[in-house]
This record gives C-alpha cells, structure tokens and sequence, in this order.
C-alpha cells in the first residue's frame, strides 16, 4: 500500500471511530486518497457524505450540519486556494462557537516555496480561527505511524468539542502516487481500537467524574506539572496500586513509591509478569524511555488533565482523557503490589552498593545523598537534563521537599535565574542542582544590584567540563567528531566566576562531604567535579546490576 493511501485511509477509519457521521468534500486532486476513502465508507454505510463543487459553499454547508447537530462535521478539500476559500466558515464556526474538523490536502514540502502548481503555505492557514491545527507530515512505511494519526485524528475530534466547541483543522500533506496501486501490505496493522477512537475524551460536568475500571492491577505515573497529587496518591494507595514518580510530580513518597522503576522497567522479563490493565497518569511523564514504553503495554491508560486543549500523551497510548477520575477499592491480596515492591528493593539495593562502593563523588550518587539530607522543608532545583534524571534513578521515597525542573521544553536556559526566583518564593531553604553548562548557560543569574533581594539558595554545580548526558547516548560512538559538536568541553575556572560575584564556594571531592558542604545560609555555590567517561560506565554498571538483582529474585 502507498504512504498516501494508508493515511487516509487511517485518519477517515478513525473519524469514523470517533463518531463522524457526515462529511463534506470539495474534489481536487491532492485529496485524492481522501475522497476515495470516503466514498469507500460511504458504500460501506460508514457515513454520510456530501460532495460540492465550490469550497466555499461547502464549508458553510459543513457548518450547517454540524450547527444543527451540535456534532462535529469533517470538511475536505484539496491544496491550493481551495483551502483559503474555506476560511470565512471557519471564522463563522469559530466565532459562533460551532465544532468542525478541517482536513486540507497538501502537497510535500520538497515542492513548497518552489512555485510548484497549486501550493501555498497552508500550515496554520486559519491562524487564530482554529482552534488547534496540526501539520500531519509526510507518511512514511515505517512503524508508529498509525499511532501517531490516530492519536492525532482523536485529539482533533476531541477538540473540537472541548473545553469550548470550534473549528479545528489538520493539514495532510500527499506525495504520489495518490490513488491505490493494488499492493495491501503495510509494516503494521492499520486497524485501531475496537472500542471506539484511539483517545476517548471525557469532559468533566458539575458532579460527574470519570470512574476508573475496578482492577489490582493498576499504576499511578506521576510526571511533571501533577495537580492534587496527595489526592490521587491517597487513592491509588487504598486500591493496592503502586505508584511511579518523577521526583518532579512530588509523588515519591510512602509505601507505595518506587525508586528503582527505570531500572525495573529495563527487564524484559519483569514487564512481561507486570503488565498493568490499567494505568493513571498525571502531569507529563518523560525521564524515563522504559517508563514510557510501559504506557503502551496497558489495557487502558487514562490521562488525567485540567487542560482538555493539552493533555500529555508523548507516547500516543492514551485510551482516555478526563479532568477528574476515581480510582476505586477493590478487594484483593496484595501480590501485585508486593511484586512491585520487591522487585524495587532489590534493584535499589544493587544500585546502592555500586554507589557506596566509591569513595569519591559521583553524579548518581551526589543526586541521591542530596535529596536525602535536605532538612524537611526545602526546595531542590534541578536542570532538566542529567541531574533530574539522575535523580529519577536513584531518589529514595521521602516526605518533606519539593522539587522542580523546568521540563516543560527541557531548555538549558535560564536555570541559575529560575531557581533563584523559586528560592525567592519559597519560605524554607533552597538548593539547586545544576550541571556545569546550564550553569555557565546563565551567569548573568547572578548579577545582583546591592538593594536587590538575595535568595537563601546553594548553587550545586556538577562540573564534568562539558555535557554530559551526551556521553550516555549513541553519539558517544562517534568519537572523532563527538568532543567537540557534543561533549562541547569548558575549562572555565568556576571558583573564578564565583569569586567575580562574591559568592561563598567550595569544591567537594568526597561523597562523605556532601552534607556539610550543602550546610550554610545565603546565595552560595558548591562545586563537583566529575569525569563524563567514568560517569557513563559508573551508570552502566548500575544498570547490569539493578538488572542481575530483578533477574536473581525472579528466577528464584
């Protein structure tokens, strides 16, 4: 089957599985795949689908149907001005509040900017009018595809209902050929769910609630940006359910929090006894590759969002969306959780001793003794690339801090300022944990006027002379070429730079220094240095051991 072909045939399978049951197409010939997968559920009594020669005419006829039945009405055309054309009745439907599903036809971006026949730029074409658009992308014969169209279509469909009724529009671009060519075989199904659409969203109404399938065989995902999370800890305790925590979600605490799930995860073995039927998350999981592999293998994975416009779905295995849900009670041994718990204890236990094994400081290991010494109260910083994470491997359940990351977009700017605002607001002590080049990323954080207000704060910068999440990745293999486009390495003198702003510093060599280190008040800085090769094998082997003690209690 061509690329063309079988995205169209996906996003008019989903629509359908959505709830479409009317549909409007003005032909050309970029929309080819489109209009002939519509006439083939037509035939097959799928839908009911109306065809006008005039874009214009039939984008208001769209918007009659769906005004009249409140129901959300797909509108089709080819590339060119003939999507410029629908644009009045997409402003009419956004003003007057009424759901569309705009799906124009495109051609490739190797022919965009070219002159090429019948192509203009269509990407956000109706700017403020939509309420969201998306630009689909070439189709490609590789897999993950059709998760990532259906995942696509369902949001759109979702959203245009929700929160507020409006025009959407998703933009297909189509290379050739673009009609069928007799040839089925794809390198997946393209089948969706047989429930419905790929992502049911449920908006909440006064009183109503979104009831989570009765089940011990559940997770709590706690990412980024989690609300009333106490809440939701509190109910996914009482139903036996363990909970998986980013340390930024503030989730990692109590008997039902692991430690050690990244590494658990990695076990093909483990996962294969643990597959959950259903999985909550909240917030925006993304620390973990093996936590996020885990989304897809759940029955149904429920997201939980007060933003119905952006709901966090990066792996797209959302089976549901609601702003509120209830996990119930249900009675039960505890094997599953007890599994759980096991399993991470053993792999915690196997990290631990390849931490303590080393006298001098690592960068796992400064992670781990720092989140556990901070006094109750604090607030601990972290940049959002190797030191969140490494603090997501190795931070032991506790109670009494928070920690932050900027991981909405995951940048390296800004970090030394933003966490001396948050020390600011916050009325306990701060500290943040900063690698060398997020740190030297935003020096101009510490130029301070001599009336300015300065924050109770120490500045923990592991220096390895470079960036070091880049040693643990493929690139390291390069290694003609790496040091320099990824390692990226500094020689900045940082004591130097603290002493330019009169800052308190000192340098620890020893792990066993950490906690007096740390201690003081005011704006301050700790260094550590570390090398980024030792770094990379020291997290290989707490990999292979966390991954011998799952694989030992197993067997056993």
């Amino acid at each position: 089957m061509n690329p063309a072909t079988a995205l169209a045939t996906v996003l008019v399978d989903e629509l359908l599985r959505c709830g479409m049951t009317e549909v409007v197409l003005a032909p050309g010939s970029r929309s080819a795949p489109l209009a002939l997968a519509l006439h083939a559920a037509e035939q097959a009594g799928r839908v009911r689908l109306h065809v006008r020669i005039d874009e214009r005419s039939a984008s208001f006829l769209a918007l009659g149907l769906a005004k009249r039945s409140a129901r959300p009405v797909a509108l089709v055309c080819t590339s060119g001005t003939a999507a410029a054309n629908f644009h009045p009745a997409v402003i009419e439907a956004h003003e007057s509040r009424v759901p569309l599903v705009v799906l124009t036809a495109d051609r490739p971006p190797e022919l965009r900017g070219t002159g090429a026949n019948q192509t203009i730029d269509q990407v956000k074409l109706y700017g403020t009018a939509a309420r969201w658009s998306a630009e689909i992308g070439v189709p490609e014969d590789r897999p993950g595809m059709v998760a990532y169209w259906r995942s696509l279509v369902s949001r759109a469909w979702g959203l245009a209902q929700f929160p507020v009724a409006g025009p959407v529009h998703l933009n297909a671009a189509f290379r050739e050929p673009l009609i069928p060519d007799g040839d089925e075989s794809w390198c997946e199904p393209l089948g969706g769910d047989a429930s419905g659409a790929w992502t049911r969203v449920r908006a909440a109404t006064p009183g109503s609630v979104l009831h989570v399938p009765p089940t011990r065989r559940g997770l709590l995902v706690v990412g980024d940006g989690a609300v009333n999370v106490k809440r939701y800890v509190a109910a996914a305790s009482m139903a036996g359910w363990p909970v998986l925590a980013e340390p930024n979600g503030n989730a990692r605490y109590g008997d039902h929090a692991l430690s050690a799930h990244h590494f658990l995860l990695g076990v093909p073995e483990f996962v294969e006894r643990h597959r959950p039927e259903v999985v909550v998350t909240l917030g925006k999981p993304g620390l973990s590759r093996p936590l996020l592999s885990l989304l897809r293998l759940a029955e149904e994975h429920i997201v939980l969002s007060p933003d119905l416009a952006h709901w966090p779905d990066p792996v797209r295995s959302a089976t549901q969306v609601a702003q509120d849900v209830e996990i119930p009670v249900v009675s039960g041994d505890d094997a599953w959780l007890k599994s759980w718990r096991a399993a991470d204890a053993a792999a915690a236990a196997a990290v631990d001793r390849v931490l303590d094994a080393r006298p001098e400081v690592t960068e796992p290991r400064l992670a781990r003794d720092l989140a556990a010494s901070l006094p109750g109260g604090s607030l601990l910083f972290c940049a959002a690339s190797m030191p969140i994470r490494d603090l997501d491997q190795v931070m032991r359940p506790r109670r009494g801090i928070r920690i932050m990351a900027n991981r909405g977009a995951s940048g390296i700017d800004g970090l030394v300022s933003t966490a001396m605002g948050a020390a600011l607001a916050h009325s306990g002590r701060s500290y943040a944990l900063l690698g060398d080049l997020a740190f030297l990323h935003d020096q101009n954080g510490l130029i301070l006027g001599p009336q300015e207000h300065r924050p109770d704060l120490a500045l923990v910068v592991v220096n390895n002379q470079g960036g070091g999440i880049f040693s643990l990745l493929p690139q390291a293999a390069l290694r003609d070429p790496f040091e320099r486009v990824f390692g990226t390495p500094q020689q900045v003198d940082l004591e130097a730079v603290a002493a330019a702003h009169r800052l308190p510093y000192r340098r620890v060599q020893e792990a066993a220094q950490v906690p007096k280190a740390i201690a003081g008040e005011g704006l301050r800085m700790i260094e550590v240095r570390t090398d980024r090769e030792v770094n990379a094998v020291l997290h290989a082997e707490m990999r292979q051991a966390a991954h011998r003690a799952v694989r030992d209690l197993l067997a056993g």
